[in-house]
C-alpha cells in the first residue's frame, strides 16, 4: 500500500495575510511553516485601524482622488504627504497610479475590490467560529462624519453605496450625537454603516491566530529571506535553506522584491501610515468614526482609542516623521467631545502598506512556476480582506473552486 505523503507549504510573511493563509492551509491537510524576519503580527497588521472596511469599494487613484490631491498635499495637516527627498524614488509609480484613474480602470478596480470586500465578513466568522476568539469580532456599526454643513457629498456617496447594496443611514445634528456621545458638536452630519464589523485588537487577534497554528503542528521560523528558487520549491534564509511543495508570497510591502526575483516585476509602492493610541480612552467612542473630511479613522479597541491616518510615499527606510502624529492629534481634538486623553501619554507607531497602483491586490499563482504562489498587496484593506485571501489560497492550492474570479488580480497584469 502506497504511504500518503502530506502536501508541505511555506508561507512567506507573518501579518495577518500570512497567518490567516497558513491557518487555511492547514485545515486542507497541508504541513505549513510559517517564515519571517520579524515575530508574527510586528508589520502592518499590528497598526491598522481595526475595522473590517468592507464600504471601500473605490480605488485610491480616481479622478477625484487625483484632482483634490494637489490640495491635500499642500494642507499642513493633510492626509497625502511625500517627502521631497523620495520625489524621484516615486515618479514612476505616482505615473502608473495617474493612469490607473481611466475610468475603465477604475471600474475593474471596484469590481475586484468589492469580489473580496463582501466576501470579507463571513470568511472571518469562518475563520473564528467556535474558537476563543470569537468575541473579538462584532458587529459594531461605523461612522463617517462630516463637519460642512453641506449634505450633497454625503447624499452622493450614499448613492453609490447604494449601488453595491451597502445600506447606510444619514444622521444630522443632534441625531449624530445621540448615536455617538463621544464627538463633539463640531460634526455636522454623518453616514451611519449598520453592518459594519470591527476587531477588538488587531495585533492580539493576530496572535491568538498565530497561537492556534503552532497548537495546530505549525512550525514557525524566524529569518530573513534572502532568495526564493520557486522551480525547486526552497527558500533560501540567513540562517538556512527550507524546502516545500508550494511558497506561498505573503511578505507586504516586501513581497515584490522576492517575486523580483523570479522575473515577476510588480510597481508596488510602501505606503506609510502612522497612528497613534490613547490607552485611557477606549471607552471614548461607541464604535469606529471617519472623517471624510480630515480623512482619518479612531477606532475604540481593547488597547485603547486607536487614531489612524496619512498616505504618505516614503518607502521602506526612512524614520517617521513627527508632524504626522501631531497632525493625528490636531484632528482628534476637532472631533472628539472629551479632549482630556489627549494630554495623557500616548502609543505612537508608523507601519508599510503594500500598494499597486490600480488598489488591488496580488492573488495568485505565478506563471512560470506553479510552485510559487503570491497573496500580497492590500494596501488599506489587509485586515478586511485576509480571511477571504486566506480562504482563496487554500482553495487553489488543493484544486478546489474558491468562488471569486482571479483575473483582476494575477501577478502579470502590469
Amino acid at each position: 500500500m502506497k504511504e500518503y505523503r502530506r502536501q508541505s507549504a511555506i508561507v512567506i510573511g507573518a501579518g495577518v495575510v500570512g497567518v490567516t493563509t497558513a491557518l487555511a492551509l492547514q485545515d486542507k491537510g497541508f504541513a505549513v511553516t510559517l517564515l519571517d524576519r520579524q515575530p508574527p503580527g510586528e508589520g502592518a497588521s499590528f497598526g491598522n485601524a481595526g475595522f473590517l472596511a468592507t464600504e471601500l469599494n473605490d480605488p485610491l487613484s480616481t479622478p477625484e482622488n487625483l484632482k483634490n490631491a494637489p490640495r491635500l498635499w499642500l494642507d499642513p495637516h493633510g492626509p497625502v504627504a511625500l517627502p521631497p527627498s523620495y520625489w524621484h524614488r516615486s515618479l514612476p509609480w505616482l505615473m502608473r497610479f495617474m493612469k490607473a484613474a481611466k475610468p475603465e480602470q477604475v471600474e475593474r478596480s471596484q469590481q475586484g475590490l468589492n469580489a473580496l470586500n463582501r466576501a470579507a465578513v463571513g470568511a472571518w466568522r469562518r475563520l473564528i467560529e467556535g474558537t476563543e476568539l470569537h468575541s473579538m469580532l462584532r458587529a459594531s456599526g461605523y461612522l463617517l462624519a462630516w463637519e460642512s454643513n453641506d449634505l450633497t457629498a454625503a447624499k452622493q456617496h450614499a448613492e453609490q453605496l447604494e449601488h453595491w447594496q451597502i445600506e447606510t443611514r444619514l444622521l444630522q445634528g443632534d441625531a449624530v450625537q445621540a448615536h455617538e456621545p463621544g464627538l463633539s458638536s463640531a460634526v455636522h452630519h454623518a453616514l451611519l454603516f449598520p453592518d459594519s464589523w470591527q476587531v477588538s485588537d488587531p495585533y492580539e487577534l493576530v496572535m491568538g491566530l498565530f497561537q492556534r497554528f503552532c497548537r495546530q503542528g505549525g512550525v514557525f521560523t524566524q529569518a530573513s529571506v534572502q532568495r526564493i528558487d520557486p522551480a525547486a520549491g526552497t527558500v533560501v534564509t540567513a540562517t538556512g535553506t527550507l524546502e516545500a511543495d508550494h511558497l506561498v508570497l505573503c511578505a507586504g510591502a516586501w513581497s515584490h522584491k522576492l517575486l523580483a526575483q523570479t522575473g515577476i516585476h510588480i510597481p508596488l509602492e510602501a505606503e506609510r501610515g502612522y497612528h497613534l493610541t490613547l490607552p485611557n480612552a477606549g471607552e471614548a467612542l461607541r464604535q469606529p468614526v471617519g472623517s471624510a473630511e480630515r480623512r482619518f479613522v479612531m477606532t475604540p479597541m481593547s488597547c485603547g482609542l486607536r487614531i489612524v491616518g496619512f498616505t504618505e510615499l516614503g518607502g521602506l527606510n526612512k524614520a517617521p516623521l513627527p508632524q504626522r502624529f501631531d497632525s493625528l492629534h490636531h484632528h482628534t481634538g476637532a472631533l472628539l467631545r472629551d479632549t482630556s486623553p489627549l494630554e495623557s501619554p500616548h502609543e505612537t507607531w508608523m507601519g508599510h502598506r503594500p500598494t499597486l497602483p490600480d488598489s488591488l491586490p496580488v492573488i495568485g499563482r505565478h506563471p512560470a512556476y506553479p510552485r510559487l504562489y503570491a497573496a500580497f498587496g492590500h494596501q488599506h484593506l489587509g485586515l478586511t480582506q485576509a480571511a477571504i485571501t486566506a480562504e482563496v489560497v487554500a482553495a487553489n492550492l488543493s484544486g478546489e473552486s474558491c468562488g471569486i474570479a482571479l483575473d483582476p488580480y494575477r501577478m502579470e497584469r502590469f
